[in-house]
């Protein structure tokens, strides 16, 4: 049985050993810390040129700081893999690139939807089919864009709520950005008795919308008749307006009582279905049959 003398005497030979070893390998390790330091100045330094690169062409500052802080850690690791290299790890080198590359298949498949969306932000950062500040229509939604992220693009839906949709969905699918020309032409809906003077009818339809004041004028406003019902023949007017100036919303019910107007003003009839009550005018008959002569 081992005495605690032998024991003792074993042990300091290890820790000698260390030592020495520790010894012989002192510069290498003083110079794998220089290197690596020196890496790390590097990195800093080339995360700030990323930084002011991607500010010219991108007011994302998601992307911008993702960008920097991938650069930089990216920097960083080629610093780390050649300070090991001078302490002789290779072997270790060989360990870590093996296992980050199973991490991250691993994290890859676990987040598919994450890493996804983060792609497609990236991808509509970069081509920015869409701004701040856009009126868009996207999935369904109508809405300006408030935030352009990584992982979601955010719309105010103009009736006191944010949606957020996932970016791989507005990359995936169509977008009408009514904001990028400048310009959104409004389409109004109506009728015209067949008694009527279908000439007469255009003209004052035309000239009751020219006459808003949110109309481009340069732009004109047409009036097409589109086919008949059984009650009344139907056309559209179609107008052209500055969306930054006025939201289409409004344009069309100004356009609506401004063609209404002008129709009753020139004696033109609105027809509407002939099994339609109107109530106002059968009120206005009664008070007449009941007042006395």
């Amino acid at each position: 049985m081992m005495d605690l003398n032998e024991g003792l005497r074993l042990i300091y030979q290890q820790l000698a050993g260390w030592s020495k070893a520790g010894i012989i390998y002192l510069p290498r390790i003083g110079l794998a810390l220089v290197v690596f330091l020196v890496f790390s100045f590097i990195a800093r330094y080339f995360r700030r040129l990323v930084v002011r690169g991607f500010d010219r062409f991108s007011d994302n500052m998601s992307l911008i700081n993702l960008t920097g802080t991938v650069s930089q850690t990216l920097v960083t690791a080629v610093g780390l893999f050649f300070a090991l290299g001078i302490l002789g790890l290779d072997k270790t080198v060989a360990s870590l690139l093996a296992g980050a590359g199973v991490i991250a298949l691993a994290i890859g498949f676990a987040f598919q939807d994450l890493t996804a969306n983060f792609i497609s932000g990236t991808i509509i950062a970069l081509q920015r089919p869409i701004q701040v500040g856009d009126l868009v229509e996207t999935n369904g939604f109508v809405g300006q864009v408030l935030t352009v992220k990584l992982r979601s693009i955010v719309l105010d839906n103009f009736a006191g709520q944010t949606i957020e949709i996932p970016s791989k969905d507005v990359f995936q699918k169509p977008i009408i950005n009514y904001s990028r020309t400048g310009l959104r032409r409004i389409e109004l809906n109506c009728g015209v008795s067949y008694i009527d003077d279908l000439g007469k009818a255009q003209k004052t339809a035309v000239g009751a919308v020219r006459a808003l004041p949110f109309i481009r004028k340069d732009k004109p406003v047409e009036m097409h008749y589109k086919g008949f019902t059984l009650d009344m023949i139907q056309f559209l007017v179609w107008f052209w307006i500055d969306p930054a100036k006025t939201d289409s919303a409004r344009a069309l019910s100004e356009a609506v009582k401004a063609v209404k107007t002008a129709f009753d003003q020139n004696d033109l009839l609105m027809m509407f279905p002939p099994h339609t009550f109107d109530l106002k005018k059968r009120k206005e008959q009664e008070l007449k049959v009941d007042s006395p002569e």
